[in-house]
């Protein structure tokens, strides 16, 4: 099973209790492969419990990217938050253990 570490890179940060991810697929052929890969529910099911709000994916086909969105993903933002990953830097490495979905169903 191939995943997203294989054909994307990551950038993320956050604002607050937002932490904010962008994929970028390595070459624009690897950019459907996104698309597929990386739905709110997929993410929802990654990181489980962590994510207590609304998951929000943005496509950039321009730019060969998807923008995700966590709401409510920090235990309350880094200045309240008990967790390791202040600033949500681990969950865009995290995020690219999704495996790849070459075709949607």
């Amino acid at each position: 099973m191939q995943t997203l570490d294989k054909i994307a890179y990551v950038r993320s940060g956050d604002k607050g209790d937002v932490v904010s991810i962008g994929v970028i697929a390595r070459t624009p052929e690897d950019y459907p492969k996104l698309i597929n890969s990386i739905t709110p529910q997929t993410v929802k099911n990654l990181f489980g419990d962590w994510v207590k709000g609304e998951v929000e994916i943005y496509p950039m086909e321009n730019i060969h990217s998807v923008a995700v969105i966590m709401r409510r993903a920090l235990g309350g933002g880094a200045t309240r938050t008990l967790r390791l990953d202040q600033t949500g830097k681990a969950m865009g490495n995290g995020i690219l253990r999704l495996p790849v979905v070459t075709n949607q169903p």
